[in-house]
């Protein structure tokens, strides 16, 4: 069976375990880290579209529970890691509960997926979707009508099919959480980077600054897109750009090299909004001596000064600074998800893929994590049989670094990271080999 290995570290600066526990860094009582390693089987459904009608029925799920034990659907192996914030409540949650979102949004194409090849679906203009899901419907029941001759049927894959449920198992993860967070008592909000291994393809969908790449004969992949700031200044302005309410009359949706003095108004400055990649000049106006809805730069850049991620789930609650402006509406908990087909290379043992909380890759570059992997596996006292785990460990040793002075720092004399640290390590070679098994 394939194997993936996760180690968590939540270094506290006063204590320097002998082994890798997770170590509570002093944020909340339990972990802001949470992950997720599941085999799940996915089923069809019993007759209807949808046999779990609101988030909330999923709360007592089990792994069973998405099952019909009479007809065999497929499988997935998922991983999931959840970088909390403002308490765990809300990784908690999402590391128990997003898997089950998926399977279910996954069981619409149990009649789908496992018969159809990579190419194109083929629907002739009459086919309805419950006849695509395998839904019973009367047996006197009529087609729709369609007008052919403004027919034009677009192109559906089947891989686009399974990034569709990841999506949508998402956004009802992301209204659960908004749902019951007052009843369950679900604070704060998490980036969530998850991998789902589906019928010989790998899809890493992350919401967060979270990231993942994969380590193919010494080269490296990127596998995600970190949601930041300032990499989605566009889509933040836009929004602020078409409902300044908002803004909450404090904040400019425009964005300056820096804070607007008093004694600049009426003078020209540099300035970009949300259809500007590069920078042009205005005259300051009283409008521009708002404080600007993106500030900062790097890790320090924040939404209306409060935080550094843009997209992830929850924060339904997350308010500006003594005052009454939500900053949800500008945070997506859709993600960036990303395909990888194992068929199309030959893989070997030393191939792998690394997921990591920000933890990890604030303080070392994909270069400097596939290195340290190499190093691990040609090491001839590394245990063949515990290799994955081995190399696991040793990014999370590697990126917390050596305690120096009452200060973590890494091997070369600079701070090491002062956050969370999850990783996992997951073989690609052993997923081949388990979807040939199949």
């Amino acid at each position: 069976m394939a194997i993936a290995f996760l180690i968590t570290w939540t270094g506290c600066p006063k204590e320097s375990p002998s082994d890798l526990r997770v170590v509570n860094a002093g944020k909340s009582q339990q972990n802001e880290d949470q992950a997720c390693c599941e085999f799940v089987t996915v089923e069809k459904r019993d007759g209807k579209l949808s046999d779990c009608k609101e988030p909330q029925d999923l709360k007592i799920v089990t792994g069973k529970k998405c099952l019909s034990q009479e007809d065999k659907g497929f499988l997935f192996y998922y991983w999931g890691l959840f970088d909390g914030h403002a308490g765990c409540g809300c990784a908690i949650a999402a590391s128990r509960l997003l898997h089950l979102h998926i399977c279910d949004h996954l069981r619409d194409l149990v009649h789908i997926i496992p018969h159809s090849a990579a190419a194109p679906l083929n629907l002739d203009p009459g086919t309805r979707i419950d006849h695509i899901a395998g839904v019973k419907t009367p047996e006197n029941a009529q087609p729709p009508e369609v007008a052919v001759r403004f027919h034009l049927e677009k192109q559906v894959f089947p891989e686009s099919l399974v990034v569709g449920a990841i999506e949508n198992a998402f956004k009802e993860m992301d209204e659960q959480i908004k749902k019951e967070r007052t009843t369950y008592k679900i604070e704060g909000g998490c980036c969530a980077l998850v991998a789902v291994y589906l019928m010989g393809k790998l899809y890493v969908a992350n919401a967060g600054d979270s990231r993942a790449i994969i380590i193919r004969q010494g080269e490296t992949i990127s596998m995600s897109q970190e949601f930041t700031p300032e990499t989605e200044r566009q889509r933040l302005q836009f929004l602020a750009f078409l409902k300044p309410e908002l803004l909450g009359n404090e904040f400019t949706y425009l964005e300056f090299p820096r804070r607007i003095q008093q004694k600049e108004l009426r003078k020209r400055m540099l300035y970009r909004d949300h259809t500007m990649t590069g920078w042009a000049y205005k005259t300051i106006e009283v409008e521009d001596m708002k404080f600007p809805l993106i500030y900062g730069e790097g890790k320090k850049a924040r939404v209306m000064a409060t935080i550094g991620v843009t997209r992830g789930l929850g924060d339904h609650d997350l308010k500006v600074y003594n005052s009454n402006i939500y900053i949800k509406p500008f945070l997506s908990c859709i993600p960036d998800v990303r395909v990888y087909n194992l068929a199309e290379c030959q893989h070997s043992p030393d191939d792998v893929m690394v997921m990591g909380t920000d933890g990890l890759w604030d303080v070392i570059s994909d270069k400097e994590v596939a290195d340290t992997v190499k190093r691990v596996f040609s090491s001839p006292a590394t245990d063949i049989q515990n290799r994955y785990n081995i190399a696991a460990k040793e990014l999370v040793l590697q990126t917390r670094g050596i305690l120096q002075e009452n200060c973590w720092r890494l091997s070369n004399g600079t701070l090491a990271s002062g956050d969370d640290i999850s990783v996992f390590v997951i073989p690609l070679a052993g997923l081949e080999a388990e979807y040939k098994h199949q």
